[in-house]
């Protein structure tokens, strides 16, 4: 049982992954950048969007697991941890993906006109 639940945990990391990769891939492709008019969400700020909300589901899912798992509840410490870890590297990833918007962002500040 243990081993069926691993394997779904990565399972469910490795597409994830590949969700992931695809967006980059979208990102990098050399699709036409599409105007939208003012108030409508889409592309880069939707895909930000969703992005800081799927790092914020991962740490709530993180802190309710810890929470159960200190109340004595019957979670595995290793669903814990592993979720614990989740939650550190997505937040890790959000906050060099802000720093690299950043540094562009002054970059293009900085350009001469």
């Amino acid at each position: 049982m243990v081993e069926s639940v691993y394997k779904g945990q990565a399972n469910a990391l490795l597409s994830q992954i590949r969700a992931h990769q695809e967006r980059v891939d979208l990102i990098r492709s050399d699709a036409p950048v599409q105007r939208t008019e003012p108030g409508s969400e889409s592309g880069f700020v939707q895909y930000v969007q969703e992005a800081v909300e799927s790092v914020n589901a991962t740490t709530q899912e993180s802190a309710a697991l810890r929470d159960a798992y200190e109340r004595g509840e019957d979670v595995p410490l290793t669903h814990v941890v592993l979720a614990m870890q989740k939650s550190s590297l997505a937040f890790e990833a959000t906050l060099q993906v802000r720093n690299k918007l950043m540094k562009a962002y002054e970059e293009i500040k900085n350009m001469p006109v």
